[in-house]
């Protein structure tokens, strides 16, 4: 099976896995028939990181399904462990935890510049421009799973999802936050780099 990489811990089981095309996934086998008919109309890529989330949690947890609520958020059934889910063709990620928990996976990519003002405010102060893709890449993953984990329809990853100062390195912590003018919620995040992806951690 091409398990990429492993970065469960004592609290959560934390998977990469990445596409292969000789590997089978049968949707028949895979896939709940709750959901055999939200991939209709899907990208053949699109099908291939559904299944591939599938796979990897039949190797932990085979008698689960992943079933979705109404906004579209996945949860298992039963409902005895949390999980996230991630996925930039060829790689897709999910991590079960007991804990609330967030990931997420992307591709590095210059474009993630034209959006930039869409969701960093007061990460502008420390982000180093020679090395802003990768500074923003880490601060999208960041937030993004944040979002998984403490969300509200009218929040925006801009205003209400806070990254503090951090130095790029290949593996690193970083405390974040998320608040409103009432409260605000701190959390740490951990932040992996390899090849051209980063990956983000909240729990």
């Amino acid at each position: 099976m091409p398990l990429y990489k492993d970065f469960s811990d004592d609290v959560a089981t934390i998977l990469i896995w990445q596409f292969d095309e000789n590997e089978v996934l049968n949707p028949d086998v895979l896939l709940e028939t709750e959901n055999q008919h939200k991939i209709l109309d899907y990208h053949p890529h699109k099908i291939a990181e559904v299944l591939m989330v599938r796979k990897m949690l039949k190797s932990v947890l085979p008698d689960h399904k992943i079933l979705y609520k109404e906004g579209g958020e996945p949860y298992l059934f039963p409902n005895d462990y949390e999980i996230s889910v991630s996925h930039s063709f060829p790689m897709a990620g999910l991590a079960i935890s007991k804990n609330k928990i967030g990931i997420d996976i992307e591709k590095r990519k210059d474009k993630i510049k034209n959006i930039r003002h869409k969701f960093v405010l007061h990460e502008n102060g420390f982000i180093d421009d020679a090395q802003e893709v990768d500074f923003l890449t880490a601060i999208w993953c960041v937030k993004e799973s944040l979002y998984k984990i403490h969300h509200s329809k009218h929040w925006s990853l801009k205003k209400h999802y806070d990254v503090l100062p951090f130095q790029l390195q290949e593996q690193l912590s970083v405390k974040c936050r998320v608040y409103d003018d009432d409260n605000e919620d701190f959390y740490t995040a951990k932040i992996f780099f390899f090849d051209n992806y980063c990956f983000a951690v909240v729990d």
